[in-house]
């Protein structure tokens, strides 16, 4: 009797698989979203014990090539080597490169230097932690104490105490009421 289960098993299985249909392979897609995702994350960068900087964001998705997203906006802040805070950088949304191991912000990015009060307004910019570097190649205003400085490409130290406008437009002085 258990010869004979076994033969209808087999008979039915034969027949249940005869009917399956045939996938095309090339029809289906490669999963490219995000792999891992967190909310509220605070990282923090330090030297010898030092922080030297942290990001903060409402929303990270991490991707299968390393790559990372802010969707929801990012926040930047570097610290001097005694522990001040010099400058901050926020943007609407945000990006880590891993290849190139740097960070992009884009939509309404600001660069605030606070010791030298100093301000940038963008539509997007690179921070490279390993060079210590900002830059843009797209249109800037930099307010700068009681002068606003416009022009299409940027180069600074992270810090935003030394930069360098490739192409100036113009300079003015602020008007009362006006600024970025």
């Amino acid at each position: 009797m258990n010869k004979v289960a076994g033969f209808f098993f087999f008979i039915f299985s034969l027949a249940v698989l005869s009917c399956r249909e045939d996938v095309d392979t090339t029809a289906l897609k490669v999963y490219d979203g995000p792999v891992n995702s967190a909310i509220n994350i605070h990282l923090v960068h330090s030297d010898s014990a030092v922080v030297r900087s942290e990001i903060r964001a409402p929303k990270q998705l991490e991707f299968s090539n390393g790559n990372i997203e802010f969707p929801e906006g990012i926040d930047i802040q570097i610290f001097e080597v005694d522990g001040t805070l010099s400058t901050t950088m926020t943007a609407d949304k945000g990006y880590f490169l891993k290849t190139e191991n740097i960070y992009k912000g884009i939509g309404n990015v600001q660069v605030k230097n606070l010791l030298k009060d100093q301000r940038l307004q963008s539509e997007e910019l690179y921070w490279n932690p390993t060079d210590k570097k900002i830059y843009t190649e797209t249109f800037v205003t930099i307010q700068e104490r009681q002068t606003l400085f416009n022009g299409t490409g940027m180069e600074a130290d992270q810090s935003f105490s030394k930069y360098k406008l490739k192409k100036v437009r113009d300079s003015r002085t602020v008007l009362p009421g006006e600024g970025i």
